[in-house]
Formats: structure tokens, sequence, C-alpha cells
């Protein structure tokens, strides 16, 4: 999702009405961006609050494992994205994946009908962890992860300190904790340092966890580890 973004186009991403049922909503006066009143033509910008009075539609939260070669957003000809493949595979409309994986990595992401989360969950300010393993093109050193863990300069931009767990099994893979989310930003930091990533997953974001979902497989999120993962970003 780039921003900003006209709100009938907003709310039409994420599944709450069409742009033409949108439109009707501002002009109504039923919808609010950071608790005021939308007209035709506003923008959403990350992180801005966006509600829609009078719609009742049940919320929706899906843990998707995104695999290799499907694409996350905006796919070119004869690409599959995730939207895409839940429609044709599942049936299942009007949901939207939250964040981005690129085509070659595989992983977490969610999926949701609740355009509330978006910007607290990509948010660099929120502090979110997401974690990754990661598989490396040659033995990772002592050096190597007190590097990461400390921060790599990637093309001028130093990154946030992570967390770095080395496999005890192999000794080119390592998990990742990160609480920002540059484009390509581990297989910048490995590059930066001499590594190239041959395999990349994400398993994590905040409280909620791949498990043993298969690729392009999905779970929903409910209960009690919906009730945590809606406290940890902070929405209500």
């Amino acid at each position: 999702m780039e921003f900003p973004m006209r709100i009938n186009k907003y709310l039409a991403h994420i599944g709450i009405a069409s742009r033409r049922e949108a439109d009707v909503l501002v002009e109504k006066r039923q919808v609010l961006i950071n608790g005021k009143k939308a007209v035709p033509g506003s923008q959403v910008n990350e992180g801005d609050k966006v509600e829609v009075k009078g719609t009742t539609k049940e919320k929706q939260y899906l843990a998707y494992y995104k695999g290799r070669g499907t694409i996350t957003h905006s796919p070119g000809e004869k690409e599959v994205d995730i939207v895409m493949r839940l429609e044709k595979d599942f049936g299942i409309t009007n949901m939207s994946p939250v964040g981005r994986l690129d085509k070659a990595s595989e992983g977490l992401i969610i999926i949701t009908s609740d355009g509330r989360i978006t910007g607290p969950l990509l948010s660099p300010e929120s502090g979110i962890e997401k974690e990754y393993q990661v598989e490396v093109d040659k033995k990772i050193s002592t050096l190597f992860v007190h590097l990461m863990q400390n921060g790599v300069d990637i093309e001028g931009y130093q990154t946030k300190p992570t967390v770095v767990v080395p496999s005890t099994k192999n000794e080119h893979k390592f998990n990742i904790t990160l609480t920002e989310g540059k484009k390509h930003q581990i297989r910048r930091m490995c590059a930066a340092l001499g590594y190239q990533v041959k395999n990349l997953k994400r398993v994590r974001i905040a409280n909620i966890e791949l498990k043993n979902i298969k690729p392009n497989q999905y779970r929903k999120i409910v209960g009690p580890e919906l009730k945590q993962f809606l406290q940890l970003i902070n929405v209500q």
C-alpha cells in the first residue's frame, strides 16, 4: 500500500467498499480521517486513523504463508499476487496484505479487512518486532553477528539494533529480529558485510507466528492471539 492515497481508493483497498460506494460514504459525511470528516479527494497518509460510521462488517485477520514467487502487491504481466491467490484458491475477497515480502522471499504476511492496523503495524516508530530465518552463502562469524546486532551502514543509513541468534545446527543460518523494515533490508545488511542471502523466511510479526502453515495456505487469527496482537499495535 503506497501513501498518500485518495480516501475512496483506500477504503476500496481495505475492503470496506468499492470506490463508488466509498465516494457515497464520503458525501454522506460518514468517513473520518484523524477525527475530521473527509471530503471528496481527501488524502490518507501512513499512520492516519480512518473511521467509517455505520459500518458493521466483521473484521477478519489471517496469518498467510507467502510462498516464493508470489508477489505481495502490484503484480506485473503473468505474475500472481496474494490477493489473486486468495480469491482463486479460497474464494476470499475484500482483504489485503499488510506490508511486503519480496518475490524471492517467503513467510508470514498478515491479511486483513481492518484498515486500522496498517499504519501501526508498518510505522517504524511503533517498534513492532518481525523475525526472520536467514540462510547465507558461507559460515557466519562472531564479527558478522556482532555487526548485524549493532547496526549496519546500508548506503548511508545506519540500521537499528537487532537480535541475532545463530543456528546450532547449520553454520550458514541464523534468526534475526528487526523493529524496522527498509526495502530488502536484511539482504542489503548481509551484502554490506560480504554475505549473500540464499533463503529468507519471515516467521513472526509481533506475537503472530507462522507455525505449521504450508506455503500459500493460511490460518485465522482469533481469540486471545488476536486480542494480544491488537494490544501490541495499540489498536482497540
